[in-house]
């Protein structure tokens, strides 16, 4: 969840409460544009002209896209996603965020009722995105999957946090005679692996292991420690970590990409769900198919990075 500073999540609150009341009101009928919406001693304020003030905040417009999307996505796949999925998806998010939850929410301009709304577009867009992934399982895509796949090895792995450390311990695993395990145990702030010797099995389908970290080990020959420390940034907490790496067995691979067939279906629906572009691409198909027109021209941008202009427009003779 995002957080914003107190002047971001004011215009968000604005933005969101400009266009759940104000778009309704002045789009669904002509008639209602001049109903004041606030009065003051010789003077009022009416949905039309809060509206045009508004329109044109950049906070609105990305309310209103996802006023969109979650309108195509609720039409199309609204049977597709329960009230329990969006219950269990918010109650892991408080309990990750635990007392900070409510904080959290209102940094991000979003209420209680707000996010579990969001929640639910996300995963209408999820679920048509997973659809259109199982289209994508081609002998083609299987074959490229297949091709950077490489299969089960046996390694073990010291993780340190200081790379000089990392350097010392390195220089004693490549001693003729080093007992790898043991300098594991001694050295390795990895709690996971270190009562192992550092003993971790994986293939290139793993999460667990690191990307740095498998490249490293799958290019060593059995027997061999790594020449050099391999430095590993967490893309979450930003830490470094410094590994010494040591593979001890591969398994051979099949000349058959059917052998591997389940595991790369699970590499490709994963990178396709993944993909912002392939993501782009789906959500596009549905607000064609449900033919989105942009009646007013302060949001014709809006929807620019799914469909070209040409296709959002309509005259006003239409």
């Amino acid at each position: 969840m995002n957080k914003k500073s107190i002047v971001g999540t004011g215009i968000a609150l604005i933005a969101t409460a400009a266009l759940a009341s104000v778009t309704t009101l002045s789009v669904a009928s002509k008639a209602n544009t001049d109903t004041d919406i606030i009065t003051m001693k010789g003077d009022t304020l009416t949905v039309s002209e809060f509206y045009d003030a508004v329109k044109t905040n950049t906070a609105a417009q990305q309310v209103l896209l996802e006023q969109v999307i979650s309108t195509v996505f609720e039409n199309k796949f609204g049977d597709k996603v329960s009230d329990k999925e969006v219950q269990e998806a918010y109650d892991k998010s408080a309990t990750q965020y635990g007392e900070n939850f409510a904080q959290a929410l209102a940094s991000a301009g979003l209420t209680e009722k707000t996010y579990r709304s969001q929640i639910r577009t996300n995963k209408l867009v999820e679920y048509a995105v997973a659809q259109a992934a199982e289209k994508e399982l081609t002998d083609e895509a299987y074959q490229a999957a297949y091709k950077a796949y490489t299969p089960e090895v046996t390694a073990q792995i010291i993780k340190l946090d200081d790379e000089a450390k990392a350097k010392e311990v390195l220089e004693k695993a490549k001693a003729d005679g080093a007992d790898f395990g043991q300098l594991a145990k001694d050295n390795s702030t990895d709690e996971a692996t270190k009562g192992d010797g550092g003993t971790v099995k994986f293939d290139s389908t793993s999460k667990e292991i690191p990307t740095q970290l498998q490249e490293a080990i799958f290019g060593l020959e059995e027997g061999k420690v790594a020449d050099s420390v391999v430095t590993v940034v967490n893309p979450t907490t930003y830490a470094t970590s410094y590994y010494v790496v040591k593979l001890n067995t591969k398994t051979a691979k099949s000349d058959k990409f059917e052998d591997y067939k389940d595991k790369l279906k699970e590499v490709i629906l994963s990178q396709k769900k993944s993909d912002a572009t392939f993501i782009t691409s789906v959500v596009s198909k549905y607000l064609q198919e449900a033919n989105v027109k942009v009646k007013d021209e302060a949001f014709q941008s809006i929807l620019s990075q799914y469909i070209s202009s040409d296709k959002t427009t309509s005259s006003s003779s239409k």
